[in-house]
């Protein structure tokens, strides 16, 4: 990457909390209060708990290996350059696909909200497709411009969120949060693995670290600082939305769930209001996690495992590989609905952590990270992507059937990347 388009700590931080707080808050949070009732907040603070394991795995990893590819290279050094790695990287690039399909969903299901009160499916998945088109642009123009549009829009949403959430405590009735509301507590379990998507962005920062000046001191506190606002931000604005509406009124609201919460105490205008962060929070996940992916085809794509088309410049900054994932995510927003793109990146995120944690214990003498914690972490990754996947086949079987052929899809192409490099399927 171009030295001379470094990435500050602020911006740094803000691509962290761009690629988190986006479809975790807005799109997604009437489906895990389906799933976890009025413990959704509890919901929120279990994912936070098992993301922050990983983000010490992530911290570790990238202040010794910091280079553009993040979790590629994170990968590399553990599993060697071969087919593992390869396979989890190409399945960790269309996590990163579905992610960004998720965020543009939830993008134009607040944007029509402006327009229309019955849109059409042209329309919203019209929208859907022009911001990541638009997102894409911005990409072409490089890191420094990411990470500036990225510190903006995140300043916005975060101003907000925190008036929304210190408002509405205000207004809050005890009784909604009441434990006689709560799920069972393998729901809540559930509503854990179902928004973990909305924490996966913290990744995106070490995607970042190619673009940092001092990427040893600036890496980590740029994860944990971002880790961290997040946890409080989801934590607060959940139980806002708990206190301020019947569960009976938050499953019946769609993905405006945010939105009817601001009414209580914002009235009609808090709707509009909230919508206008989903509409910033939403376009600052893509054009961060859009920013990842593009590094991670480039990554990957320099080292065999995807075609060499992927790592060439085809015009201004654009390589083969971001027009590649543009044109993927597109077909995902028309192809597929929300609820099955949020558990499919869920539950890819989550096994895609499980491998860093696992190559992570391969190579520990190297980044001086304390075994038992990234252990813990890898142990709770696969737990609760056991747990998602059961409440996942219960919910829609075409999402894990998807995923399923997603994850040996990559493998397979791969292996026959593989084969084309060196004349043999086995290293």
């Amino acid at each position: 990457m171009n030295s001379t388009s470094s990435i500050s700590l602020p911006a740094a931080i803000a691509i962290g909390i761009g690629g988190m707080i986006g479809a975790g808050i807005f799109s997604i949070l009437g489906v895990v209060a389906e799933a976890a009732g009025a413990a959704m907040w509890l919901s929120f603070l279990i994912g936070g708990v098992i993301a922050l394991f990983s983000t010490y795995s992530y911290a570790k990893l990238g202040a010794k290996y910091p280079t553009a590819g993040g979790a590629v290279q994170f990968l590399v050094q553990g599993f060697g350059r071969g087919i593992m790695s390869g396979g989890i990287n190409v399945f960790m690039w269309i996590g990163y696909i579905i992610s960004i399909a998720l965020y543009a969903q939830g993008f134009s299901a607040y944007c029509t909200t402006f327009i229309t009160s019955t849109p059409s499916p042209m329309l919203t998945k019209g929208i859907a497709c022009g911001i990541v088109l638009f997102f894409t642009f911005i990409n072409m123009l490089g890191a420094k411009s990411v990470g500036k549009s990225e510190l903006f829009i995140v300043i916005v949403k975060l101003t907000i969120l925190i008036l929304f959430a210190t408002v509405g405590m205000l207004y809050i009735h005890p009784e909604n949060l009441a434990a006689s509301n709560w799920s069972g507590i393998e729901n809540i379990f559930f509503g854990a693995g179902i928004l973990f998507i909305g924490y996966e962005g913290f990744g995106l920062i070490a995607n970042a670290a190619g673009d940092m000046n001092n990427p040893q001191k600036m890496l980590p506190r740029a994860l944990y600082s971002s880790m961290f606002i997040v946890i409080a931000i989801y934590l607060a604005v959940s139980i806002t939305v708990i206190g301020n509406l019947p569960i009976s009124v938050i499953n019946s609201s769609g993905d405006y769930v945010l939105a009817e919460a601001a009414k209580p105490f914002f009235g009609e205008s808090g709707f509009k209001l909230i919508a206008i962060a989903a509409l910033f929070s939403t376009a600052s996940a893509i054009n961060a996690t859009l920013f990842g992916a593009a590094n991670v085809c480039y990554m990957i794509a320099r080292d065999g495992e995807l075609p060499a088309y992927f790592d060439r410049c085809e015009w201004r900054n654009a390589t083969g590989g971001l027009l590649v994932t543009t044109l993927l995510i597109i077909l995902f927003i028309l192809f597929f609905n929300l609820a099955g793109v949020t558990m499919m990146g869920s539950g890819a995120f989550l096994l895609i952590y499980a491998a860093v944690n696992a190559s992570h214990l391969r190579i520990l003498t190297q980044t001086g990270a304390k075994k038992s914690l990234v252990m813990i972490s890898l142990i709770l990754c696969l737990i609760l992507f056991g747990v998602l996947e059961v409440y996942t086949y219960q919910h829609s079987h075409s999402a894990v059937f998807t995923m399923i052929g997603l994850l040996i899809g990559s493998f397979i192409l791969e292996r026959a990347l593989y084969f084309k490099r060196t004349g043999s399927f086995y290293p």
